[in-house]
């Protein structure tokens, strides 16, 4: 290469940039093969690990007693032998929680509830600061299972 090609090639590098590295195939077939069994592997989590859900919540409604309690209704499917523990929470007329109560909803006879005792009724009375304009379930989950 003589002067005026390195000088040449200089000036094409800096205006267009260097050259892309070219990946070789085997790499390609080998990062694609990679990316699949990821990708398979996370729908089989999705559709297997997270099935149903071994604890759900209705609500069902609420009555606020005076400014201080609030009783909310709710039913709670789980397994019948699990222990799950609820969150009822109190709303006030800006949506701001005004009372708080965790509900532990215990194991359930065959023959007590619905569904073979997998779905029981429950009803929470929560404290609260001020008057409540709604009251609902937050979130529940599982303690112990049998």
């Amino acid at each position: 290469m003589s002067v005026s090609d390195s000088s040449a090639a200089t000036s094409v590098a800096t205006r267009y940039g260097t050259p892309k590295r070219v990946v070789p195939r085997r790499q390609k077939i080998l990062l694609t093969t990679v990316v699949a069994v990821l990708a398979l592997v996370f729908v089989s989590w999705l559709a297997l690990g997270r099935g149903e859900a071994p604890v759900t919540s209705k609500d069902i409604g609420f009555s606020v007693q005076d400014g201080t309690m609030t009783q909310v209704d709710f039913q709670v499917v789980k397994n019948s032998g699990d222990t799950a523990q609820c969150a009822v929470k109190a709303l006030g007329s800006s949506f701001a929680i005004v009372g708080w109560d965790v509900v532990t909803v215990g194991p359930n006879a065959a023959d007590s509830g619905t569904d073979q005792g997998r779905t029981t009724a429950q009803r929470a009375s929560v404290r609260t600061e001020s008057p409540a304009v709604s009251g609902v379930v937050d979130s529940c989950w599982i303690v112990t299972a049998k």
